[in-house]
């Protein structure tokens, strides 16, 4: 008789089409990221194996998505196309307008046009690089109020994407409800490690500033993957199905930006949506300048249909629990090898704690970033940083944010790689591991004004 043990899980499709991999020698790996100047943004994809620089816009497509491509409605005005996005967003989402939008940047950009006004305080549960920078270019200012538990890369808390509503409530007292114009929450929060956000914390956070009169914006880039968590972790969920719960969670909010190039599973594409109609005006009169017709936003009508049918596949309980799964046995594979990650494992990649993994380098030589140039010059894979370099400068005293977080993150593009490409990248990493003290530092030689962690170059120390 056959033990009984658990079942495996399997990825809930099956393969129609391959793109064949350049397979590269450390000798042209090490020319490769020297050029480009230890940054992996800057190396070219044909040189890399094994892609983990980001799960933006790099996931596979279904068969349904592509045949949508064949059915995109090129109008310049009133694409069809977009109402069906329309429909869809009111599905799954609920919110009652829609603004399209190149990807989630450009709803960032909008967003913060029209909502905030000089010496404006903008709560949020961690900084995300590109929505700080958003709301620093309106005149506002980012205020950090996240649990601290979200800060300690091995604290066991489930829901480390938390906001701590002492410290809300402290900074509406401090401030005034009149200069914050919204909360940002942000789920499965991307640089604490892809950490959830509990539906508790989301119902209390609503609680609090509907007293105060303060709205509340959602960045729900990966809102289907803190719904799996939710249903996974929360206590009376476990019934629920995905879809059901980030409906719920969007009900809590005012509004939404989104990046369609991850959780909707397509290559380019977001949107900023609302329910206020006054707030929609504004910014569907602001879209025109900068992105494109309202019913466009910067997108042709074929990205708009795949986004659609893409919406609707990001909520199958079976896509998302292969998704979770995959990251979850890497995750686990690592902390075999007795790897430093950040647990519990979050949604959309590993974060390997690099102060940790590199102990004898001082933040100032950028660890994080160390180690993702290594990564990639042992086995071709692309990692990236998320630590000192990602926090950038104070734009008054000109020094760098030094973030408690020092992490690389390996981040698993949606039904993309194996199992068996899982296992190279844990091997690897163990490999580094291995001979970790002797990687050296590096010194940063130039730094773009803006979200430095693009371009900016280094030297090995």
């Amino acid at each position: 008789m056959i033990p009984h043990q658990k079942r495996s899980w399997a990825e809930p499709f099956k393969i129609k089409m391959v793109e064949l991999l350049k397979m590269t020698t450390p000798a042209q790996r090490r020319k490769a990221i020297k050029e480009a100047g230890y940054n992996t943004f800057l190396l070219r994809s044909e040189d890399v194996y094994i892609d983990l620089l980001t799960d933006s816009g790099t996931s596979a497509m279904s068969d349904q998505q592509w045949a949508g491509l064949m059915l995109g409605d090129e109008a310049y005005a009133g694409s069809k196309n977009f109402y069906n996005l329309e429909r869809s967003v009111k599905e799954h989402y609920g919110y009652k307008y829609l603004i399209p939008t190149h990807q989630g940047r450009g709803a960032e950009n909008i967003l913060s046009k029209v909502m905030i006004k000089k010496g404006d305080i903008i709560p949020g549960n961690m900084y995300f690089t590109t929505t700080r920078l958003h709301q620093e270019l309106a005149g506002g200012t980012f205020a950090d109020v996240i649990i601290d538990e979200a800060h300690d890369p091995t604290h066991p808390h489930p829901f480390k994407g938390n906001i701590d509503l002492d410290k809300l409530e402290k900074l509406i007292k401090k401030h005034g409800a009149a200069r914050i114009p919204y909360v940002c929450v942000a789920v499965t929060v991307n640089m604490a490690g892809g950490q959830p956000v509990s539906m508790a914390n989301m119902k209390e956070v609503r609680a609090l500033t509907a007293r105060h009169g303060i709205k509340v914006i959602l960045d729900m880039t990966r809102i289907a993957e803190n719904a799996f968590f939710i249903q996974q972790r929360e206590k009376g969920y476990a019934r629920r199905s995905v879809k059901s719960l980030v409906k719920e969670m969007c009900s809590y909010t005012d509004g939404a930006t989104f990046s369609a190039k991850k959780d909707a599973l397509v290559n380019i594409g977001g949107f900023l949506a609302l329910n206020d109609e006054e707030k929609y005006q504004e910014a569907s009169n602001m879209v025109v300048v900068y992105e494109g017709l309202h019913t466009y936003g910067g997108l042709a009508g074929r990205d708009m249909e795949a986004m659609a049918i893409g919406i609707a596949e990001s909520v199958q309980d079976e896509h998302m629990k292969a998704r979770i799964g995959q990251v979850l046995y890497l995750g686990d594979r690592l902390q075999q090898a007795d790897i430093p990650i950040v647990t519990p494992v979050g949604g959309h990649g590993i974060f390997i704690d690099a102060k940790k993994f590199l102990p004898h380098l001082k933040q100032d030589q950028f660890p994080a970033q160390a180690l993702a140039a290594e990564l990639y010059l042992d086995a071709g894979i692309r990692t990236m940083e998320r630590g000192i370099v990602s926090a950038g400068r104070n734009a008054k005293t000109g020094d760098h944010y030094y973030p408690k977080l020092e992490l690389v993150r390996l981040t698993i593009p949606r039904r993309v790689y194996t199992q068996a490409h899982m296992d190279v990248i844990a091997e690897s990493v163990a490999n580094v591991y291995d001979r970790r003290d002797k990687i050296t530092g590096l010194r940063m030689v130039w730094e773009p004004q803006y979200l430095r962690f693009f371009q900016a170059r280094f030297q090995v120390l």
